[in-house]
């Protein structure tokens, strides 16, 4: 993975046919997808369950992009060999989820992946002042997580903080939740250079109807790099 600060959009496949999974990432790269974004729920952390290591493993053969992993879960630590195993580029906890945040986010990059950190919507921004130089990603949740199609939490504020704070580091950050045409220039604004979607790309279209999802990633796209 090489570090740019473009617009990236990285459909969350939370909102893609579970049963149909490997044509789903297919079509949504096909259409314009940068990244592939997994969410992983443990019912614990968060009140929802979804995938494990076995289920992301599956996905990676279809995964020709970057498959982003945003693990929902506590205690982190011991999944991250198992989601490394899956072949996880990037592999993101949160900061609320342990204790040693540090200790995790050295473990995932020993593990071989990109450390992304996450912030839900009450956690500010210098909870991660301090791990900047540990992190490749820094995912501002702009929802509380776990559960899709909430509605967005304004946090441009802590954004254009992170953005600050980062400064020259390759540091991208992350925006999940609520993303979609209207909320998407707002945090590409404030400093946000990847953009989880989920129902607003998945939405109206299928594996036969591909190109509603390419419809609806070129709408967020411009929608964020407009001048």
């Amino acid at each position: 993975m090489s570090f740019d600060r473009s617009i990236k959009i990285a459909p969350s496949i939370l909102s893609a046919d579970f049963a149909n999974f490997g044509q789903e990432i297919q079509a949504i790269e096909a259409q314009g997808a940068d990244w592939v974004h997994v969410d992983v729920m443990d019912g614990h952390f968060v009140p929802n369950l979804t995938f494990g290591p076995a289920a992301v493993k599956a996905f990676r053969p279809h995964v020709k992009t970057v498959m982003d992993v945003h693990l929902m879960i506590a205690p982190v630590d011991p999944y991250i060999d198992a989601y490394a195993d899956a072949g996880a580029d990037v592999l993101t906890a949160h900061v609320e989820a342990g204790p040693h945040i540090h200790r995790t986010l050295q473990a995932i990059r020993g593990a071989g992946m990109k450390a992304g950190v996450a912030l839900n919507p009450g956690t500010p921004a210098e909870a991660v002042a301090h791990l900047l130089d540990l992190t490749d990603l820094i995912c501002v949740m702009t929802v509380n997580p776990g559960f899709g199609g909430q509605k967005f939490i304004d946090m441009t504020g802590k954004i254009r903080a992170l953005r600050e704070m980062i400064g020259d580091r390759p540091v991208h950050i992350e925006i999940d939740g609520g993303v979609d045409p209207t909320t998407a220039p707002l945090v590409a604004e404030a400093g946000a250079d990847v953009l989880v979607a989920g129902s607003a790309v998945f939405r109206g279209g299928s594996v036969e109807a591909p190109q509603v999802y390419g419809d609806n990633i070129r709408k967020i796209r411009a929608a964020a790099t407009r001048d």
